[in-house]
């Protein structure tokens, strides 16, 4: 009789492997918000419970345990996106997007460096949902500019202003969710066409891709809990 923890699932993998793989991922994201996305393979592997050799026949590339261990954060960002182009309200629908990427920069501290990985084009199919993405949000921005809500000069590359600056506020004070939520607020009240006052400086070259987020462990600094 085969036991049940060595029966093939749906996915193809056994039981076992399939523990396996949910520990190596758990691990990854604990080891990438600890030491970043550079953190050695070795070191998720231990910290796993697993053999070198197993995390590597599961992810046989960093890239891939990179993607593998955010894939649910990154399709929660796809799936925000999609939807804030659906909100009747595209002021909305923008607020939304930036509250929702903005939590999860706050709630899965490796996320952020593991999110502008996942912006490379490494392959076509990578190059092709980068494109997309961009292109989405700047129908987004258009649609909530020409609502009225967003102020005329916000530019696409703002949002990667944002998530770098809200970034650096959750690497120094990871567990202080009080002051991430007041920061997101403060930039949003910034967006507000019935804000805007004076013309804001020209807008960054910054990109996704470009952004310049380090897989540097973050400060141990304690922070209240909110």
């Amino acid at each position: 009789m085969v036991e049940s923890s060595r029966i093939a699932a749906q996915d193809g993998l056994r039981a076992d492997a399939r523990r396996n793989r949910e520990r190596v991922l758990a691990a990854a994201r604990v080891v990438f918000a600890e030491h970043g996305i550079d953190a050695p393979m070795a070191t998720v592997a231990r910290r796993a419970g697993v053999g070198v050799a197993t995390l590597y026949r599961h992810f046989p590339t960093r890239d891939a345990l990179v993607r593998g261990a955010f894939a649910q954060q990154v399709d929660t960002c796809v799936r925000a996106l999609t939807e804030a182009l659906a909100a009747p309200d595209p002021w909305q629908g923008f607020q939304q997007l930036i509250e929702t990427v903005c939590a999860l920069q706050r709630e899965e501290r490796g996320f952020p460096a593991a999110f502008v990985a996942s912006f490379p084009d490494s392959t076509s199919e990578h190059a092709q949902a980068r494109q997309r993405a961009e292109r989405d949000f700047a129908t987004l921005v258009r649609r909530a500019q020409a609502s009225g809500a967003l102020r005329a000069d916000f530019h696409p590359s703002d949002l990667a202003v944002v998530l770098l600056a809200h970034c650096g506020l959750v690497t120094a004070l990871p567990g202080d969710g009080a002051a991430s939520r007041r920061l997101v607020a403060y930039l949003l009240q910034s967006f507000r066409a019935d804000t805007a006052s004076e013309l804001l400086p020209p807008p960054t070259a910054l990109t996704l891709r470009s952004l310049p987020i380090a897989a540097d462990s973050p400060r141990r600094q304690r922070a209240p809990r909110a």
